[in-house]
């Protein structure tokens, strides 16, 4: 059979990350993992692609097109599916990805056929054999189709880490980043995440059990990278100094010369210390780090595990260790002219080399969601908006419009008197500096345009 995995193109009007960290489309490299033995797959990555999915169907004639999502791709990931279907309605149109996980119901639509709500090896190569047989017959567990309404059969399950083809996105690779490493891979090495922050998804998509991914998978994986930098994409790396010294062992026993980039968690900066000084000596590069916020009752609510002191005493270490932070915030919608100043002097004090804030962002499968729900400014199926970048809740201490100018102010006062430019340049070259700059320009015209807007 022959199929033809899309990543959709950027949203133009969300404000996000991608213009820093650009990331390959890692799960679709899973799906052409398990899927290349018996049928012929291609990946087409539209963040990269100068032609419309319309013409590279009359160029490939696939039998079957499979688009992953992000909750900011519902309308975006429609679109395709109707676009597929007008060129060919016998082209079978699947969906999968987060959003499809988190909120199946977005894609309940006559252009799509198939829904995965979590992927397994099982589930893949049981509906593309169907397909290319002509017949679903029944159900599948983690799949809603639509010849079925779309029922599930209420098996739980979630998304397993397979084994990727790095092979499949060549043509691509060299694009992919994450701020001034370029190219860079992304892999992971365990899933899951006790500490539950109330405001993240990720321990909901891959749950609270913390355990580590098939050594001999990882070690497979690690083997065909070929990129100088490897982004760990664990919510966090440091959730023990065992995990840590697994990983460390496994590198050393492969030989492997790599930079590394990793999430680390605040207590597990202060906790392993040692095993982190071991990490630096075998290329551990910058770690980003969730500081959140300046104060403790926000920490709390947050159910973040550590304290306004912890963040201090983890910036040090990791300076004392000579691996760059880059630091990330969340603005609160109940700050007022005054939090934003003295958020702008506590970023200065922690020194990181590169900061983001974004507002914070109450996903309708948070708990916080409904903390906040009479005060959004959209609603759940405003799909777009849900980006990181734009703010959700109406602010208590100030107008939308002065809550974007702190905004701006913000993250114009870290880029132009905080993040370490020469450091930088010197570190990861002019050319990917003034990408970073144009990337942050971009941010900028954004939150000018919302600010005029409001």
């Amino acid at each position: 059979m022959k199929i033809l995995l899309v990543r959709p193109p950027r949203i133009k009007q969300a404000i996000t990350l991608s213009d820093f960290m650009f990331s390959e489309p890692l799960g679709l490299e899973m799906i052409y993992g398990v899927l290349k033995e018996n049928h012929n797959v291609e990946i087409f990555d539209m963040m990269i692609e100068t032609i419309s999915l319309k013409d590279k169907i009359k160029l490939c004639s696939p039998e079957a097109v499979g688009i992953t999502s992000l909750c900011i791709d519902v309308n975006k990931v429609l679109d395709l599916c109707i676009e597929v279907k007008n060129e060919d309605d016998q082209i079978h149109t699947i969906v999968g990805g987060t959003q499809a996980y988190l909120n199946s119901e977005a894609f309940f639509h006559d252009a799509v056929d198939h829904i995965f709500e979590y992927t397994n090896e099982e589930n893949l190569i049981e509906l593309y054999e169907r397909l290319a047989q002509g017949s679903m017959r029944s159900k599948i567990d983690g799949i809603r189709s639509k010849e079925f309404g779309y029922a599930s059969t209420r098996k739980k399950g979630r998304y397993a880490y397979m084994l990727p083809d790095r092979s499949s996105t060549e043509k691509y690779r060299r694009e992919y980043s994450y701020f001034g490493y370029r190219p860079a891979a992304i892999m992971e090495f365990g899933v899951g995440c006790e500490k539950a922050c109330d405001f993240c998804l990720r321990w909901r998509i891959e749950g609270y059990e913390e355990g580590l991914i098939d050594p001999e998978l990882t070690k497979r994986d690690m083997a065909q990278i070929k990129e100088p930098t490897i982004m760990m994409m664990d919510n966090d790396f440091f959730a023990s100094e065992e995990k840590v010294k697994a990983f460390l062992s496994l590198i050393r026993g492969m030989g492997i010369k790599k930079n590394f980039i990793v999430y680390g968690s605040v207590k597990g900066i202060i906790l392993y210390k040692n095993a982190i000084k071991e990490f630096v000596e075998c290329g551990l590069k910058a770690v980003l780090v969730g500081y959140e916020t300046f104060k403790d009752t926000e920490l709390a609510d947050y159910r973040k595990k550590s304290t306004i002191e912890d963040n201090y005493k983890a910036a040090g270490i990791l300076r004392e260790l000579g691996v760059d932070v880059w630091a990330s915030f969340m603005a609160h919608p109940d700050w007022d002219a005054n939090d934003f100043s003295a958020l702008r002097r506590y970023i200065k004090s922690l020194k990181p080399q590169i900061t983001s804030i974004s507002p914070l962002t109450p996903f309708p499968n948070l708990p916080m969601y409904k903390k906040y729900e009479d005060r959004l400014l959209y609603n759940a199926k405003d799909y777009e908006k849900w980006s990181f970048g734009q703010v959700m809740i109406r602010p208590s201490g100030m107008s939308l419009r002065r809550y974007y100018w702190e905004l701006l102010v913000t993250n114009l006062y870290v880029n132009i008197f905080v993040n370490k430019k020469t450091e930088m340049i010197d570190r990861y070259g002019l050319m990917n500096i003034i990408r970073i700059f144009t990337g942050s320009l971009k941010a900028f015209n954004k939150y000018i345009s919302l600010m005029i807007k409001n």
